[in-house]
């Protein structure tokens, strides 16, 4: 096996090349190749094993093209999720600002970590939790209020509080389901 996975290593040059193909940032496909020898180095051995017998280098490298491909291609793929959908995100965060001169006045791009906005804080979120809090006080038993704070803001699942609590599974579950629909419709109001 260690002999393919040395075949593998020679490889990156080609599937660079390939990569270039479908997209044109250089850190992309950096990020995208180093992605797929991880990906050849993770799978089955005996899958590779039995690639490399009937094909060769050759069969490796077809099936390398392919995962890829799809890899840069498909939503649904370990390259979009761990790096595709993050720094979208983040782009779209900062996409409102072209340039921005930090203290220093060095200007960066607007693509940059540099430029998130400072307004994003947690003072959303407490005023949020505390619109859950009011709502809970005032429109529900202390049964359903104390299930819905032990699911949610102590992190339980509903195995664990069904084994603290001696309460069936399902019906904690109806429980918090009954909360968290109600919640929704009186917080929209």
């Amino acid at each position: 096996m260690n002999d393919i996975y040395l075949e593998i290593s020679k490889l990156s040059d080609k599937f660079r090349t390939m990569a270039y193909g479908l997209i044109s940032d250089e850190n992309e496909v950096n990020e995208a190749v180093q992605e797929l020898l991880l990906y050849l180095l993770q799978m089955n051995p005996t899958t590779l094993k039995t690639i490399y017998e009937k094909d060769g280098i050759d069969g490796v490298t077809r099936y390398g093209a392919v995962a890829l491909r799809r890899a840069l291609t498909s939503p649904r793929s370990n390259y979009y999720y761990k790096y595709k959908k993050y720094y979208t995100h983040i782009d779209s965060l900062t996409s409102a600002v072209t340039y921005n001169e930090m203290e220093t006045g060095e200007t960066i791009p607007s693509k940059h970590l540099y430029n998130l906005p400072n307004e994003l804080t947690d003072d959303y979120v407490w005023t949020s939790l505390e619109k859950i809090d009011v709502a809970l006080e005032d429109n529900f038993s202390w049964y359903d209020k104390k299930v819905f704070e032990l699911y949610y803001y102590e992190g339980n699942t509903l195995s664990s509080l069904a084994a603290k609590t001696g309460i069936s599974r399902n019906s904690l579950y109806t429980t918090i389901d009954k909360v968290r629909t109600e919640l929704k419709y009186k917080l929209s109001e």
